[in-house]
């Protein structure tokens, strides 16, 4: 990945953040993390691609979907 590179096409900057989204939800399903339609609808509407990277970097160790989103319990 080309850290600061900003892709210039919208075609590009589409497929990106569609890839990015479909690695979420990949290591969630795999991690078998339970995933809302209002997850999935919010994950699927993120184009803030550093945003989404750290939900896939917390993806990895994450217990619960709230550790994830960086949400608090309760």
């Amino acid at each position: 990945m080309l850290k600061g590179y900003e892709y210039q096409s919208e075609f590009a900057r589409k497929y990106v953040a569609q890839g990015r989204t479909e690695a979420l939800l990949s290591f969630l399903s795999a991690r078998q993390l339970p995933v809302t339609d209002e997850v999935r609808a919010r994950i699927l509407a993120c184009r803030d691609w550093g945003l989404l990277d750290t939900w896939i970097v917390r993806a990895v160790t994450a217990k619960s979907i709230a550790d994830v989103l960086g949400e608090s319990a309760g």
